[in-house]
């Protein structure tokens, strides 16, 4: 089937490079020509591990296409994806330009049946508004052409998302028409013989299914946090605690490990809208709120375990609590393999530091150096390093705030020689608190 994507971004370019991947002939549609250009010539604009070699193959093979032409999109496909980003306006809601502008685009340049798959992260109601600006523009053209909506919510994981779409858990979608049913049923028919389920719903089901994914995802972290809050007050160990209430097969081990909390494109932009879209109907989500507020303490806690550290120290005025100090961070994406640092627990940490009068930050990350550069461009207190121990040297303490596994083994008697006071504050408890302080480490990580 010929299929079209509309707009830049995560979704956009896997799930197009996925599904010419199993046959399907894919353009993705794009108005940032250099973008384009960069895809035509293998330059990947995401990481994501595997995702290259499959943009390659697909591309050389023809099933891939990239273009900043719409009207050609659109006349290219019966099947078009609406697969944009819709951020948090300025109220935290799900702003929704990126969805409008897909829409009057597609059908302004509309010549027969088309299907709108609605792909983005949408609050309810969405397909009966993309549904009334398509009338709207048809009425305006003075053409009766039929189309139909469908909301086809994506379940993809940074890192992982190739697997996710590869080899779903479920395919969610909702359908206006059995002519609508049969084009879904062809795109995702490669999925399905692998047994994984196509469930069909109500459109409001389908526009809050992954809304609640991710509030529930985002509690059950937000509860291991405060558990591990707790524990740490009567010296628990919470690391012990969510392993053995993980082998609860109604409970599970996934987004039980206590650390610094959620960031990302997904967790805190969803809930925020999930929490503002239900004041319109007069609901208030009373434990939703409660796991947003958690993670925002989360996030800035490991500042005040290091100022603890700092003071009994005795090495810092208190007028200015980190004067004087430098400090390393080891990596800055919101979690390991991407490069995404979309509301980063890291840019809380960074932020923090500086409003304590830290005289530097030695930052390091695998991949997301770049993107976090481009947000603290004119901090001059930061020195962002392509090499891990490089932002050691003479600094007071290092901060762990992402948990890649190449990196649980380090040399740590080259950390020691580089550093000044041997402080490690560890919020993804990469290393075991024992063994640390037998190397003459000040230690501290989530548990005791």
């Amino acid at each position: 089937m010929k299929i079209t994507i509309f707009w830049t971004g995560y979704v956009w370019l896997v799930t197009g490079t996925c599904l010419a991947e199993v046959g399907h002939e894919v353009m993705c549609i794009d108005v940032d020509k250099q973008k384009i250009e960069d895809l035509k010539q293998w330059i990947i604009p995401i990481y994501e591990p595997g995702l290259e070699e499959l943009v390659l193959r697909n591309y050389k093979e023809w099933r891939l296409d990239f273009s900043t032409d719409a009207k050609k999109g659109v006349e290219f496909a019966t099947a078009i994806f609406s697969a944009v980003w819709t951020p948090p306006d300025e109220n935290h809601r799900a702003d929704l330009k990126f969805v409008k502008a897909v829409a009057k685009t597609v059908w302004e340049n509309m010549n027969d049946y088309k299907v709108f798959i609605n792909k983005s992260t949408v609050p309810v109601w969405t397909g009966e508004m993309c549904k009334n600006i398509i009338k709207e523009e048809l009425k305006k053209r003075k053409l009766n052409l039929d189309f139909d909506i469908v909301s086809n919510p994506e379940f993809l994981k940074e890192w992982a998302a190739i697997k996710d779409f590869m080899t779903p858990d479920r395919i969610v979608c909702w359908v206006e028409s059995k002519k609508s049913k049969e084009v879904m049923t062809e795109i995702y028919k490669s999925f399905v013989r692998t047994e994984k389920p196509l469930i069909f719903t109500d459109i409001k089901s389908s526009e809050i299914i992954k809304y609640a994914a991710n509030a529930f995802l985002a509690t059950k972290i937000s509860f291991i946090n405060e558990i591990a809050n707790f524990a740490e007050i009567v010296w628990a160990n919470v690391s012990d605690i969510s392993k053995w209430i993980g082998l609860d097969n109604r409970i599970g081990s996934r987004f039980l490990h206590a650390g610094i909390g959620y960031g990302g494109s997904c967790f805190p932009k969803d809930i925020q809208a999930l929490i503002e879209t239900w004041k319109d109907f007069g609901y208030e989500f009373q434990i939703i709120n409660s796991t947003e507020k958690v993670n925002k303490k989360q996030k800035i806690k490991v500042v005040e375990k290091l100022l603890k550290y700092i003071l009994d120290l005795k090495c810092a005025p208190k007028e200015m609590p980190l004067g004087w100090k430098k400090i390393a961070i080891w990596w800055l994406a919101f979690k390991p393999k991407t490069d995404d640092v979309r509301d980063a627990p890291s840019i809380d940490v960074i932020k923090r530091l500086l409003n304590l009068w830290v005289e530097e930050i030695k930052a390091f990350d695998p991949i997301a150096i770049w993107n976090m550069e481009r947000i603290f461009w004119n901090e001059k207190r930061i020195i962002f390093t392509s090499k891990n121990y490089d932002a050691l040297k003479w600094v007071d303490a290092l901060i762990i705030l992402t948990e890649w596994d190449e990196f649980r083994n380090p040399n740590f008697d080259k950390i020691k020689d580089f550093m000044n006071w041997k402080i490690i504050i560890d919020w993804r408890n990469i290393w075991n608190k024992k063994d640390m302080e037998e190397k003459w480490f000040i230690y501290e990580g989530i548990w005791r």
